[in-house]
């Protein structure tokens, strides 16, 4: 009985993990690893272009054809709070709107598009079928597409969350079963043979494996979204970034096209850069 007592590990204390580091610890292992250079040389480009511009707009000297930094920025921050046009909404209501209808079409496109994906990956005769069909419709531009939907759901916001979809599909089609195939195939016979089913292997293995390549696709078709609904809102709509844009192009608003311009490009760099940190914390190596 001793003898087993002095063999009897020490006990652990609550809450203290023996083999895997706790969450926060992880994410502070992440965020040590992040290459800093790049992101300083990336901030230098931007100074760098901001610096031409400027020059370039005092060199022109006309504010209608080109408006400085300065004239912009002031009208990105002015109406941030104030409508425009003036029966319309703030550069802030208006942008949620925007990402409002890219949040919705794109994620039921991207769920599409990965059970579609997963499907002709694991269902060689499905595969087959689809795609063709794929190839088919991937180089037609979702804006092809727009007036047969206004016809048929009219310019509410059906229209704009379909077609953001549809654009969607195609590339998270091509990207995740190129990953799934890009597996090696010693992966999932080595989970086989420790006795998981095909279903286990595909889930947990193949899938799992593949996480990295098809966020990257994620990444792809989120750009493509913000191109379509720009492009919709555009010709059928009466709120949002694209509206907004084009209405100050009818009254050569210079400034506040840039302003629309910025706004997109800053909420799409926040949507990619959380893509960018879900591809960090699923990657298997990472």
């Amino acid at each position: 009985m001793g003898e087993e007592q002095a063999q009897t590990p020490a006990a652990t204390p609550p809450g203290i993990a023996l083999d895997e580091p706790r969450f926060g610890t992880r994410l502070l292992r992440r965020f040590a690893a992040v290459d800093w250079s790049r992101i300083g040389m990336g901030t230098l480009g931007i100074v760098a272009l901001v610096i031409a511009w400027w020059l370039v707009a005092l060199i022109i000297g006309d504010s209608v054809f080109l408006p400085t930094p300065a004239a912009t920025v002031g009208t990105l921050v002015h109406y941030l709070t104030h409508p425009y046009p003036s029966q319309g909404d703030t550069l802030i209501g208006n942008t949620l709107i925007s990402l409002a209808r890219i949040v919705v079409g794109f994620t039921w496109g991207a769920l599409a598009g990965i059970a579609l994906g997963a499907l002709m990956a694991g269902v060689r005769p499905i595969r087959l079928i689809v795609d063709p069909l794929i190839e088919l419709g991937r180089p037609l531009p979702p804006l092809a597409f727009i007036p047969l939907l206004i016809v048929w759901f009219g310019i509410g916001e059906a229209p704009k969350i379909i077609l953001i979809g549809v654009g969607v599909i195609p590339v998270m089609v091509v990207s995740v079963v190129a990953a799934l195939d890009a597996v090696p195939e010693e992966y999932v016979e080595a989970a086989l043979s420790l006795g998981a089913t095909r279903r286990y292997a595909l889930l947990h293995v193949r899938i799992r494996a593949a996480l990295p390549a098809m966020i990257t696709g994620l990444r792809l078709a989120m750009g493509m979204s913000w191109t379509s609904i720009v492009a919709v809102e555009m010709i059928a709509a009466t709120a949002g970034l694209g509206y907004v844009i084009l209405e100050a192009s009818n009254y050569l608003v210079t400034p506040m096209i840039f302003s629309g311009i910025l706004l997109i490009a800053v909420v799409a760099l926040v949507l990619d850069g959380l893509l960018r940190l879900l591809r960090r914390l699923v990657a298997p190596m990472g």
